[in-house]
This record gives C-alpha cells, structure tokens and sequence, in this order.
C-alpha cells in the first residue's frame, strides 16, 4: 500500500513540475498565446475596395470580392488585360469578339453573353458571375448588371494617355487577384516605343480618320485613335480641338483633305472592324483622284491601322496597346 501511495505521490510531484516549466517558458508556445497571436495577424482578404466609374461615367469606390472565381466579362479590354494576367480561367462568360488573340475564350464552355453593345442579362446571371466587367458601351446598363454581380467599368482616359490608362487600369484588375506585381513586366517596353515613335512624329502634321458607310470621319485627340495625336505627337490639323470627336467622329468632304493636304493620313476601318457585310475596303474609298492629289498619297503616307478590330473595340488592353504600336511602327520609317 504504501508503494502505491508513494507512486501517486511521485506522479503528482512530477504533473506540478512540468506545469511550472510550461508556465515559465516561451509565453508564445502556450495555448492562450497562440490564440492572441492568431487574432492580433491580418485575416486573409476576402474583399477589395478599388476606384470604378458607375453608370453616369463617375469615379467611385467599389468593393468587389478578393481573387474571383467566376468572371462575366463585356468589354475586351478588359478581357485582353486578364489574359495578360494569366487569369482567364476564370472566366465563365463573356461578349461575342472577332479579336483573333481572345478566340479562346469564344466556345462551348464559356457563356455567350451577348454583345459588348447589348448584354443578354439572363445569360449574365445564369452564369452566376462573382463580378462583371463592362466597357463605355454598356454605361446605360449599368445598373441592371449591378443588380446581378458588382459591376467593374474601367476606360480610357485621353488627358491621362493610353498607355497610362492601360497601366493603370491593369493594376486596378491585378489588385482584385493580388497581382499587382505582374503588371510592370506587363507593361515593359511601352514608354520607350512611344517615345521612338514620339521623336519621328515631332516634325509631321496628320489628320486621322475613321472610314465607315463610305464615309471619312475626321477624328481628334479626344477619343478614338487619340494616341496618335496625343501621346505619339503628330499634329493633327482634321478638326478644331474644341469639337466633340470621341465617338465615330465627324464626317469631312474628301476636298477638305485635299485643303489641309497632310504629310499622313491615318484610316482606321470601321467596317472591317466591325466586320460589315458587304462594305468596301477603306482603301477603295479613300484612293479617290481627289486624296490621290494630296503630298500624304503621293509620298506613300496613307497608313491602314492594320488591326481595326483591336483600335475600334478593345483599345485599353495590353496586347491591344502591343498590337496598336505595331500598327504604326510597321509603316513609319522609324530608322530612316
């Protein structure tokens, strides 16, 4: 017996001081430490707050949930920006594109959510988006789609640059993904074929122009094709910079080329972008016994944007931006 009681009296000899030992080390190793350490660190993210525009084109804070799994996306830009990302497995429906380098993302497994002019709002919620991104065209639905998904409108600021938009508009979609990192690699190499192209412009007049329904459209520095304008440097001497030109343009008489008489003329294809059945070439209706009396005709100096397509619905996008470049570094003679 008294083996016995001597043993239980050990045991507990040895339960007080291994309770001391615990009690007088490390404070972080025991149970109640641990805990507040745990509560003190930053939960993981489930949300993020970034800057969008809404319905009326206004910026404002959105908050769309951390690293989105489904993705419903009308606008290629922005489509174009998360390929980039390497992010565009998740997407899960998206507008109908002719782009050659989004072709991917046209098929059976991703939902056809109409046009990145008219979004079929229940095919938009039958693919149960987590977010929703839209481009200007679709400013009036705004609100409908935010009934569905947070709707993330991002643009292209001409004041602010097109490279710059693109920059920055990358880094708003990276930050959704934590990704932020990605986006100087992404954008590598921009600023300097700007500045190459810049340096060539800096002694050259332009008018740039849209061609549509048989028509030539003067385009200014406030919209579409502005970079050429606005950022790369040549003059554009096709219309008064106080007249609103950001949409199609506005259309000019082919004598009022032949006034100006530029050293470049710049076309971009609306029709072909678009891909109008049955339209003439710009080509055709710009290579008139009128524009053909002109120094940019006779010089060689009429350059057809090459992909009208990316220029007319996706500028903003990253390899939008590469292919736009490419556009004009292959006709301009850059290292004459």
């Amino acid at each position: 017996m008294k083996k016995i009681v001597s043993l239980i009296l050990a045991l507990a000899m040895l339960m007080a001081l291994a309770a001391c030992g615990s009690s007088g080390g490390d404070p972080s190793s025991s149970p109640s430490a641990s805990a507040d350490a745990a509560s003190s660190a930053s939960p993981s993210a489930t949300e993020v707050t970034i800057t969008s525009l809404n319905g009326s084109g206004e910026k404002v804070e959105l908050t769309v949930p951390y690293d989105p799994q489904r993705i419903a996306i009308l606008d290629m830009a922005s489509l174009d920006i998360l390929d980039a990302l390497g992010v565009g497995d998740r997407v899960v429906g998206t507008a109908s594109t002719s782009l050659d380098y989004l072709q991917d993302y046209i098929s059976d497994e991703i939902a056809n959510l109409g046009t990145i002019k008219e979004a079929d709002l229940e095919a938009v919620m039958a693919c149960e988006p987590d977010v929703i991104f839209i481009g200007g065209r679709l400013s009036s639905s705004y609100d409908a789609l935010s009934e569905i998904a947070p709707v993330i409108y991002l643009s292209t600021d001409t004041e602010l640059g097109v490279v710059e938009s693109v920059r920055q508009n990358a880094t708003t979609i990276a930050s959704i993904f934590g990704l932020e990192d990605e986006v100087d690699t992404l954008m590598a190499g921009f600023d300097s074929r700007v500045e190459a192209l810049a340096t060539f412009a800096a002694d050259y007049n332009a008018i740039v122009g849209l061609v549509t329904s048989g028509s030539f459209n003067v385009l200014g520095n406030d919209g579409r094709c502005s970079i050429i304008g606005r950022e790369i440097g040549f003059e554009n001497v096709g219309v008064d910079a106080n007249v609103d030109t950001s949409t199609h343009g506005n259309e000019a008489s082919f004598e009022f080329i032949v006034e100006k008489d530029p050293d470049y003329i710049f076309v971009l294809d609306r029709d072909a972008a678009i891909q109008t059945e049955g339209a003439q070439l710009a080509q055709e209706i710009m290579e008139n016994e009128l524009v053909m009396d002109t120094r940019a005709y006779q010089d060689g100096n009429i350059v057809y944007l090459a992909h009208p397509a990316v220029w007319y619905t996706a500028e903003g996008g990253i390899t939008a931006l590469d292919l736009m470049l490419q556009d004009l570094e292959s006709e301009l003679p850059l290292n004459a």
